[in-house]
């Protein structure tokens, strides 16, 4: 097997500080690449930045690194460390404290580092590492120092390692999207290659890595001009249908609600569909609506109420005070109630009468329209008027005419069809289909239409005036940024926008990866200067243009971009030095019909000369790389695929050269679907990095086991046909983990996240051969190995949670618990948002009635693996796990009770003394009566006559003693623990502090076990 010098990557990496920052860049927005245009998943550049750099640079401890490499390395660190230190240098304001601390000591002569000497190596390698992760700080990508120093190691790494000087290391992903990876390898000085097979990620990655590098501020400045020149002319084309109010006050939103007609018996009153009647809800503000029934004239009526000091009064006569007032909206679950009748009309009614209207947007009724009033802050919220509905009937007219006239190639408004959706993965985010919003034309109101293909107008003149133009580049970068721009505005100025009344502005579409239904439309004014208008529109995209003219730099790499299939790349074989992408998540986002959206608009407004084919009805679907089985791409075809492009990025990189891939799915099948893809390919893994980039609060991790991080699989062209010994694999696998696991404790990374980043030195062992065979000649499997891995993994991490015990002591449901728990831990990061998160009026609908069931989920085949993995069955803990479908459910302690009690005694205890208590509801019969409300003891017949029977396992006892805490029976607690000698076991003890620590903050479970553990030291344990 051919020596190379190891990377960065492949020895360590400061994740816990690159993780801060990627999370951290979550909320930033001004210039950065995100704002330039929606794209779904996209990587956070300071991830991508920490990633590429540790890949390029070789580790200067390894034994084959280049000495070239460490004598330049050590320079440029010695140099930057006195840079750090500098009396008024802005960079020393750049570094974190701690490392700022650490180039100060180095800055000093006596400590500058010496390549030659060996014990400075390590040194060297922690200054790289420090430097990476205060790099990938998003206030240091433009700092000078940071970039120049960063580049110099990347040309000194490039060069040590056989690239011919002065050429540039290539970095290529092949699955580029919204093009973090390439932009981040042009920023520390490498040439990127990106290419994808959706034309829209294409056009992206063209804006910012030629058009942006190429033409700097020149761009900026042109972009500024002929945006604000169709701004201008837009305004003047489209006053007369969003007129101002008669005291000067602008529209920013008008608020309508789609309608049906009551189907209950002898109403027939027009009903608006609204999730809420909230128009604002703050802290210290608060403002909604109540609904007056006119059923005589088969209609409602508004009035605008708001919350005066601690009361409800209606705002335009505030005398009049409105007592509890209900917010709750007319529609639920799909389901529509009359306020006239009552009357409830099912989903299925509700969903053909709007389908026989193409989603009912050009009939809803106006219920409100907030504005900006001159000179005064906030926004204001009034009824429609007249004025309001001339208005709209006008544009609906105008529009009508401008059909009539259009000539062209296409239609004039985008009659493309839209995504049919269905399934059970990505393919639930489309429901508009089930509203008849079946082309891409249903999915705005007359309104909204006039105003974007107005815009799209303007945009073609622009090409026009730009005909004679010295520089055609410049004149299509200039006119794709701007059709970039009329993207962000189709994005708030559709019928499926809705008003945010936490924010008060409106939210797009895509605030999450879906086209769902939504109820209550927001309907912005393009022109009001407001938030969805089409100045800030314009604002987003320049300061893209504008942030990155770092990359407009001499000594900047070359950005090349080009649609291309991953499974068929267009490189030469040995071409490219590193392979780095992220790859499409098995069944998680459905790209080409997410981006249908943009692309029907932008078929419309690119021009015919930037080399890009937007010819196609929509985006290529046929070889897209995912798992939709309504196309018919089963398990087997996204294997097939990604076994291909895996395959690709194998034979275009050098022998020597380095691939990282980048995964998050959560389900155990989308893994080994990627890790089999890779295996194959000819890739061997070198080591993995959980790097947390993804926002807790976000809707699919919640209360569930969706990593929070993206493991980042380090690996190498196999070079070697080595056959391998399955008995030498599985000697290794425990060692490698247990060194590991640790490691990446002491980094935060815990629960799934660890499990999957453990899966690239446990794969490192099997992937360094060819194959691996057994005694008797037959081949391992990866699938089989996998699952010696997961045990090797949850032993390790059961070791872990039990510190100072032997974990061979508990029984098979205590290790279960453990390690469930631990499995959904996300380490201590704060995922308290307590921000308004708002589902999918369509997620309501489809939803069964929700139950507040409790409870810890995993996906079924990693809690089988787990347990597996601890010697545990879970067909036989029925009374601890309960299985349904595809996922596993650990049971709150809560509905343990009957079990543990004995169905008579887990009774409810009476409220009153001496009576039996009635079972009155099913939900009662749990943890008697209401949980956690305590009861005098003398009071029920739940005293010192009744001690529960002690439990089978040291875990039932746990439980057992947790629900007497709950439900404060502190003398049968007393005598549980004492007299019955449950608290005599010490593994008790143990187990009850493991789960303290396991059961998530905030939870009924961690209260309770906390409330037995205070009790221990009193009741003289």
């Amino acid at each position: 097997m051919t020596q190379y010098p190891k990377r960065l990557i492949e020895v360590d990496l400061p994740i816990k500080r690159i993780s801060a920052h990627a999370r951290r860049e979550k909320s930033i927005r001004h210039g950065h690449i995100s704002t330039l245009h929606i794209w779904w998943a996209r990587r956070p550049l300071a991830a991508c930045r920490a990633v590429i750099c540790a890949a390029l640079w070789p580790d200067p401890v390894d034994e084959n690194c280049p000495q070239s490499f460490r004598d330049l390395a050590t320079e440029y660190i010695n140099n930057f460390a006195k840079k750090a230190i500098a009396i008024n240098s802005d960079l020393s304001k750049n570094c974190s404290t701690e490392i700022w601390n650490k180039w100060q000591v180095l800055a000093k002569p006596e400590n500058q580092l010496n390549s030659h000497n060996p014990q400075h190596w390590n040194i060297l390698r922690n200054s790289l590492l420090d430097f990476i992760s205060d790099f990938a700080n998003w206030d240091n990508s433009t700092q000078p120092d940071y970039l120049e120093t960063s580049r110099n190691l990347t040309q000194a790494a490039h060069e040590a390692l056989g690239g011919i000087p002065g050429t540039k290391p290539l970095v290529v992903d092949p699955f580029a999207g919204g093009g973090s990876i390439p932009l981040e390898a042009l920023r520390v000085g490498a040439d990127a290659f990106a290419s994808d097979i959706n034309p829209v990620a294409v056009l992206l990655n063209k804006v910012v890595l030629e058009y942006i590098p190429k033409y700097g501020q020149q761009l900026a400045d042109e972009v500024r001009k002929w945006g604000q020149w169709v701004k201008e002319e837009a305004e003047k084309e489209l006053a007369q249908f969003y007129p101002k109010d008669p005291d000067g006050s602008t529209p920013i939103a008008y608020l309508w609600a789609r309608t049906i007609i009551c189907e209950g018996p002898g109403c027939g009153a027009e009903v608006p569909l609204m999730r809420s009647l909230y128009l604002c809800k703050k802290s210290n503000r608060n403002i909604g609506l109540r609904i007056i029934p006119k059923p005589e004239e088969k209609r409602v009526d508004f009035e605008i109420i708001e919350k005066h000091k601690n009361k409800w009064v209606v705002a335009d006569n505030p005398e009049i005070e409105v007592k509890n007032p209900s917010f709750d909206g007319t529609v639920k679950r799909g389901s529509a109630t009359c306020p006239c009748c009552g009357y409830t009309t099912p989903v299925a009614s509700v969903r053909i009468q709007l389908k026989a209207r193409q989603g009912g947007a050009n009939d809803a009724r106006l219920f409100c329209v907030v504005t900006n009033k001159v000179k005064i802050q906030g926004r204001f919220y009034r009824l429609p008027n007249e004025q309001d509905l001339e208005a709209v009937k006008k544009a609906s007219l105008e529009l009508k005419k401008r059909v009539n006239q259009h000539t062209g190639e296409l239609s004039l408004i985008p009659d493309e069809p839209t995504p049919k959706g269905g399934g059970s993965g990505a393919g639930r985010a489309f429901s508009q289909r089930n509203y008849g919003m079946d082309k891409f034309h249903d999915l705005f109101t007359h309104r909204q239409a006039l105003a974007l293909t107005t815009l799209v107008k303007l945009v073609k003149d622009v090409e026009k005036k730009l005909a004679d133009s010295q520089d055609k580049g410049l004149a299509d970068a200039v006119q794709t940024c701007l059709s970039l721009a009329i993207d962000r505005q189709a994005n708030t100025l559709t019928s499926l926008s809705r008003w945010h009344t936490t924010r008060e502005n409106i939210e797009g579409l895509f605030a999450r990866q879906a086209i769902p239904m939504v109820w209550d439309i927001a309907e912005a004014n393009s022109f009001s200067g407001a938030t969805g208008g089409l100045d800030g529109a314009l604002q987003w995209v320049l300061g893209v243009c504008e942030t990155n003219f770092s990359l407009a730099d001499k000594h900047i790499g070359l950005g090349q971009t080009q649609q291309a299939n991953a499974a068929h790349h267009p490189l030469p074989n040995d071409f490219i030095q590193g392979l780095i992408t992220d790859p499409p998540y098995y069944d998680s986002i459905e790209y080409s019909d997410l981006s249908d959206f943009f692309y029907v608009w932008l078929k419309r407004t690119l021009p015919k000369t930037i080399g890009i084919p937007f010819e196609d009805e929509l985006t290529p679907k046929e070889e897209e790389c995912i798992v939709n089985p309504i196309r018919g791409k089963d398990k087997a075809y996204f294997e097939q695929q990604m076994g291909k492009a895996m395959a690709e990025g194998c034979r275009i990189v050098s022998p020597e050269g380095i691939g990282v891939i980048v995964f998050a799915h959560k389900s155990t099948s989308g893994w080994e679907a990627q890790l089999q893809a890779m295996v194959d390919a000819g890739w061997t893994i070198t080591g993995s990095w959980a790097i947390d980039t993804e926002m807790g609060s976000r809707l699919r991790a919640m209360n569930s086991a969706a990593l929070a991080s993206s493991v980042h699989i380090v690996c190498r062209p196999r070079n070697t046909n080595d056959i391998g010994d399955w008995r030498d694999v599985l000697q290794e696998l425990p060692q490698r983990i247990h060194e590991w696991m640790p490691r990446l404790a002491s980094e935060g990374v815990v629960g799934a996240d660890a499990i999957f980043a453990c899966l690239g030195p446990a794969l490192e062992i099997f992937s360094r051969y060819s194959s691996v065979e057994k005694a008797s000649g037959e081949l391992v499997t990866l699938k089989e190995y996998l699952e010696y891995v997961w045990a090797a993994v949850s032993k390790e991490a059961l070791s872990m949670i039990f510190s100072n015990a032997d974990t061979t002591s508990f029984e098979e449901d205590a290790r279960l618990t453990a390690m469930w728990l631990w499995t959904l831990s996300t380490g201590n990061i704060d995922n308290s948002d307590t921000s308004e998160t708002e589902t999918d009026d369509e997620d309501d609908e489809t939803s069964s009635k929700t139950s507040k069931t409790g409870g810890y989920t995993l996906e079924f085949d990693a809690a089988r693996k787990i347990a597996q993995g601890l010697g545990a069955h879970l067909e036989q803990l029925t009374r601890l796990v309960e299985v349904k479908g595809s996922t596993a459910r650990l049971l709150p302690v809560s509905e343990r009770t009957q079990y543990l009690f004995g169905k008579e005694e887990a009774q409810t205890p009476s409220k009153t003394k001496g009576k039996k208590g009635k079972k009155k509801e099913a939900e009662q019969l749990n943890l008697f009566a209401v949980l956690g409300i305590t009861e005098e003891e003398d009071n029920t017949d739940w005293g010192e006559k009744t001690v529960p029977q002690m439990g089978n396992t040291t875990l039932d006892r746990i439980h057992q003693s947790m629900i007497l805490f709950a439900a404060g029976r502190s003398e049968a607690l007393k005598r549980f623990l004492v007299e019955e000698g449950a608290g005599n076991d010490q593994r008790f003890w143990e187990l009850a502090q493991a789960l303290s620590a396991l059961y998530p903050t905030g939870t009924d479970e961690k209260r309770w076990v906390d409330g037995v553990l205070a009790r221990k030291k009193g009741l003289g344990f």
